[in-house]
């Protein structure tokens, strides 16, 4: 009895569980919310005001540093080592 019931519960876990599984998250994923062209504007806009904040935070960190030359801002001085190009 038990050599025949272990391989329908492994074809039935293969063949009926697996699949339920796979297919249970692709819906899930695909009902998830998805960003819309308003927030994507609203990213591209924060993503600038970041740019020039950094920019002017630098520059103030050169003002000050050339007016204390003990000075030592706290992280790299170093150009953007990372680029986020978000157009694909």
């Amino acid at each position: 009895m038990e050599d025949v019931f272990l391989p329908i519960m492994v074809c039935g876990m293969l063949f009926i569980g697996m699949p339920w599984l796979i297919f249970h998250y692709v819906t899930k994923w695909k009902q998830a919310p998805k960003i819309t062209d308003e927030d994507e504007k609203l990213l591209d806009e924060l993503h600038l005001l970041a740019r020039r904040m950094e920019e002017r935070l630098q520059t103030v960190e050169r003002i000050v540093a050339a007016d204390n030359p003990d000075f030592r801002p706290h992280r790299p001085q170093e150009p953007d080592e990372f680029t986020f190009d978000r157009r694909n």
